[in-house]
């Protein structure tokens, strides 16, 4: 049965609390991790790893957030907030509400929802509803489910000052395959019936399959929160399952491609263009709100601000000079207005682009 867990996917949420002790925290609700952990950076700096010299689809020990080790001696943005980790895979972002076992005997209940709340719950008494800054952020259904929660999360806080969220790696597109059929939307209509979560969205009309209210070009258009887009224009796990999913790929024509970019043919590349065009023009009415902001960079990668060698390293992808995570904190801080988008591939020679081992697991 397909479920959402099957992406890379992080949820994150930071708040910032200034005290006596000037103490910060931050939730991150990531979807590999099945316990609580709370972690104060603030304390000092953790000592670097070595960077990993190739990228392959699983995600790394560590979910670098805090822009830079040793960042308490260079005064980075975010380098003393904290950050709690959950493991998640509800199935629908965190967004189902099942009443009833969904077959005899089984014993699922699709409860994300719940879970979400129970969470929030927790945490607020723990310190969050004395927030002075938080910030929600997602990876991948995680940033999927950034989108969903984002007005939710802003409601739980009505005496913070400043409420945010971030998506990274999280705006899929309902658009056609290689093969001519929306393979994405035929996902997300079994996961909206499964979870039943038509039901959440107001945006959705009667005329809409229920897979179309779950993506975040439909979902996005009803958040007031100011909210930042990060995604690249090729996102690696979107090429091989909503663009080229091997169901559509019978011959295996797109197998080289799905691995490694620079080994896509010319006329693949045209595609891979008009995929990038198909996002551009997805978040162009986001574009117009001013306190929203966006980082689209050109590069083969998913999940950016989860990598310290993608979010804020020397050799970190650059749009206008600006790493991803340079831009968050000009957008978060209200430092500039952050509306960043990258030339077509292979323009960008700063970006780091995956070469993948094995393809991505579908379950």
């Amino acid at each position: 049965m397909p479920v959402l867990c099957t992406h890379h996917v992080q949820l994150r949420l930071w708040w910032r609390r200034l005290g006596r002790r000037s103490a910060t925290f931050a939730l991150a609700l990531l979807a590999v991790a099945l316990v609580l952990t709370l972690s104060r950076y603030a304390a000092g700096p953790a000592p670097s790893p070595p960077p990993s010299s190739s990228y392959g689809h699983r995600l790394p020990a560590l979910v670098d957030i805090t822009l830079v080790y040793g960042a308490i001696d260079k005064g980075a943005d975010f380098y003393n907030w904290n950050k709690v980790k959950i493991r998640y895979c509800d199935g629908a972002s965190f967004s189902g509400n099942v009443q009833e076992e969904v077959k005899n005997d089984t014993g699922f209940f699709f409860r994300g929802q719940r879970i979400w709340e129970a969470v929030m719950a927790e945490l607020l008494s723990k310190g969050l509803a004395r927030a002075k800054q938080a910030f929600l952020t997602g990876c991948s259904a995680g940033g999927l489910s950034t989108y969903i929660h984002c007005d939710d999360f802003r409601a739980l806080l009505p005496n913070t000052p400043t409420v945010k969220c971030l998506a990274d790696g999280g705006f899929f597109l309902d658009v056609e395959d290689i093969s001519g059929r929306r393979y994405m939307r035929g996902f997300y209509n079994d996961v909206a019936r499964l979870q039943d979560v038509r039901k959440i969205f107001p945006h959705c009309s009667s005329d809409m399959e229920p897979g179309q209210c779950f993506f975040p070009q439909e979902v996005a258009k009803s958040i007031t929160t100011p909210m930042f887009i990060l995604n690249p224009a090729y996102d690696v796990w979107q090429v091989e399952h909503v663009l080229s999913p091997e169901g559509s790929d019978r011959e295996n024509l797109w197998q080289n491609c799905r691995m490694d970019i620079s080994r896509c043919s010319s006329k693949q590349l045209e595609v891979l263009q008009g995929f990038r065009k198909a996002l551009l023009d997805a978040i162009n009415e986001f574009k117009k709100r001013r306190d929203w902001g966006m980082f689209i960079d050109s590069c083969f990668i998913h999940c950016q601000s989860m990598k310290a060698l993608a979010w804020h390293s020397p050799s970190a992808a650059r749009v206008n000079n600006k790493t991803a995570a340079e831009a968050v904190g000009d957008w978060f801080f209200e430092r500039r207005e952050v509306k960043e988008i990258d030339c077509e591939y292979p323009c960008n020679p700063t970006c780091y682009n995956v070469v993948l081992d094995q393809p991505y697991k579908e379950d």
